[in-house]
């Protein structure tokens, strides 16, 4: 992580050589996030920065912190229970606490917006405005700054003043119209979906405003909504349905537009995704089947075809793989270069040779914990040259209190500890 402070000067561009880049392993080695963030979408999207070596100070309400501490299945620790969503969410974060309620709050606040390059923000619309701590108060102490703000609706419109969760804007984002079976209710993903892909979005987001800011000497606002975030996975629905007035409506695990595409069941009781919908990939799979005719019969002869049959298709590649194990499966299809792989569970995914080797289940130490460790999803994104790392997991309630104020801001121990006593931070 970067310790060096950044200058507070208004005119302060916040860059760095690259000179001093060029010897730092990680990515954003250098880059200073501010995080104010709660719950779900702005601390992963803070998260995704700091496992590339941003130093991201978390901001947290003091006594109760951020409500994800308690959030999800508790893990039991050796001074009492902890969320194992935290551990994750927070990891390579350093911790302070800071009532942004409290005059002299806000102006801490500022001040460390003042050493920052980001600031990443999930409160509701105008909230961070009405604590005197919006965009233009944060320009006015750091020209250069980069404010990523995520709310259920984005900062302008007639819905900005709704609250928004991603529960809200999975539904209203199009894509829990479209998943589950046709004659049953919509579904959702079983992950805070919508959450997450703001937080790629805000993440992006983020460093696409940065690389304008090292340019051009100004920041702006990155304005992410979760309802847009997941509207922008909907494909080609809105173009179809606004020249063909064509609505897309839910077809399980059927796909509209290639067959077949879908989930079997084995013989031995598990569950295989196929995609044989390419005209090659389809050859493959009739010559894995047996069944080489299938690629000449007039119901499957191309992708058109195809789909028109899926339900026909469907039931003679759902007959064949009910007669297989999973293995012999697998093997075959493999062979025959056909893409195809097991509906896979958190206990399949967590003993599995690949995602080992690629370095996805990872442990981290942690004194905490009875084992001494803490597992943990490893880092997406891989680069082969400047990798991403993990330091520590989610750590303790302002853990980090002295070093940010006393070191950082330069606030006097007596100071602080008067903060502390009358609960600003």
């Amino acid at each position: 992580m970067a310790n060096e402070q950044l200058s507070s000067s208004a005119n302060d561009s916040l860059r760095w050589s690259k000179e001093q880049s060029s010897q730092r392993a990680a990515p954003l080695a250098g880059v200073r996030v501010l995080e104010l963030g709660s719950f779900v979408a702005a601390p992963l999207a803070a998260r995704i920065l700091a496992d590339f070596g941003a130093e991201v100070i978390k901001v947290e309400p003091p006594k109760r912190g951020d409500e994800l501490r308690t959030w999800g299945t508790m893990l039991p620790t050796q001074t009492g229970t902890i969320s194992a969503w935290w551990l994750a969410q927070s990891r390579n974060k350093r911790l302070i606490t800071l009532d942004l309620h409290h005059p002299e709050g806000q102006a801490l606040a500022l001040k460390l917006v003042a050493h920052s390059h980001i600031v990443i923000e999930n409160f509701r619309p105008g909230r961070l405005d009405a604590w005197g701590l919006g965009y233009e108060q944060m320009s006015k102490c750091n020209p250069c700054v980069v404010l990523v703000r995520i709310s259920g609706f984005g900062q302008t419109g007639p819905y900005r003043e709704r609250a928004g969760y991603g529960n809200v804007s999975e539904s209203m984002g199009g894509i829990r119209y479209v998943t589950g079976y046709p004659d049953r209710p919509p579904v959702r993903v079983g992950v805070s979906l919508g959450d997450a892909l703001a937080a790629q979005q805000a993440a992006f987001g983020a460093m696409l405003a940065l690389r304008a800011s090292e340019r051009d000497g100004h920041g702006q606002v990155v304005d992410v909504a979760i309802t847009e975030a997941v509207f922008a996975l909907t494909e080609a629905m809105l173009t179809e349905y606004m020249h063909l007035g064509l609505v897309r409506e839910r077809m399980g695990n059927s796909m509209l537009r290639a067959a077949p595409s879908n989930i079997y069941q084995t013989e031995d009781g598990h569950w295989l995704a196929i995609g044989g919908n390419g005209e090659n990939v389809f050859r493959r799979l009739a010559a894995a089947m047996g069944q080489p005719q299938l690629a000449t019969d007039p119901r499957f002869i191309d992708n058109t075809a195809r789909i028109t049959h899926h339900q026909e298709l469907d039931a003679l590649v759902g007959a064949w793989v009910a007669h297989h194990t999973l293995d012999e499966l697998q093997k075959s299809l493999d062979r025959e270069g056909v893409p195809a792989g097991p509906v896979m569970s958190i206990a399949d995914i967590a003993t599995n040779p690949h995602y080992k080797e690629r370095g996805m289940i990872t442990s981290i130490p942690d004194e905490r914990m009875p084992e001494g460790v803490v597992s943990m999803p490893g880092i997406v994104p891989r680069l082969t040259a400047t990798p991403g790392t993990i330091t520590h997991s989610g750590g303790e309630l302002g853990a980090d209190n002295q070093n940010i104020y006393t070191g950082l801001l330069g606030l006097p121990m007596a100071d602080l500890e008067r903060l502390q006593r009358e609960g600003v931070v």
